[in-house]
């Protein structure tokens, strides 16, 4: 039996021979998501009313496959995920680098000035991140920052790319991606 040029294209992408070929891995669970408030700020003038969502975190990681069959323990992966989402659960968002928020200390709360309007958060139910919007944009891009931040995570695969996709709801996420150079 005689092998085609796709049965030899199969058998490098399989067994390597030289070429380098990378997996992606999806990793999205039920527990990887957090509840948050938030409003978004659409110019100096104008934002949403303070309200909160169910947000769903899933992940993106491409690697090559080691001599193992596998890219890396997806335990450390789904670990790091549920830990970033538990440090955002149940909490205020503020963005705190947000052209038109002025945020000030004023122990016990957070003094909030947006355009003409002056309000004041408990600061235990709040967290200012160093975003510039509370979107799923930046959080998104917050959380991949945080992932790629953890040198014990990225230690454990050789990454070609990482994306993070923040879902408020079915049908309106927004994602963040690294992609090795």
């Amino acid at each position: 039996m005689g092998y085609t040029s796709a049965d030899f294209a199969i058998r490098q992408v399989l067994m390597g021979n030289g070429v380098k070929s990378t997996t992606k891995i999806e990793v999205y669970k039920e527990n990887m998501k957090f509840s948050a408030a938030h409003f978004t700020i659409f110019s100096a003038t104008e934002r949403e009313r303070l309200h909160g969502h169910n947000f769903a975190v899933y992940a993106m990681i491409e690697a090559p496959v080691g001599e193992n069959g596998m890219c890396f323990s997806y335990v450390e992966l789904k670990d790091r995920l549920r830990a970033l989402c538990h440090e955002l659960d149940e909490y205020l968002v503020l963005p705190a680098h947000s052209p038109y928020l002025t945020i000030d200390d004023d122990d016990p709360y957070y003094r909030v000035r947006f355009a003409a309007e002056t309000m004041l958060f408990l600061k235990s139910d709040t967290l200012v991140l160093p975003i510039r919007n509370s979107t799923v944009e930046e959080y998104s891009r917050y959380l991949l920052s945080q992932l790629l931040a953890d040198a014990a995570f990225v230690a454990t695969a050789e990454l070609a790319a990482v994306e993070i996709k923040v879902s408020s709801g079915p049908g309106q996420s927004g994602s963040a991606t690294w992609v090795a150079v």
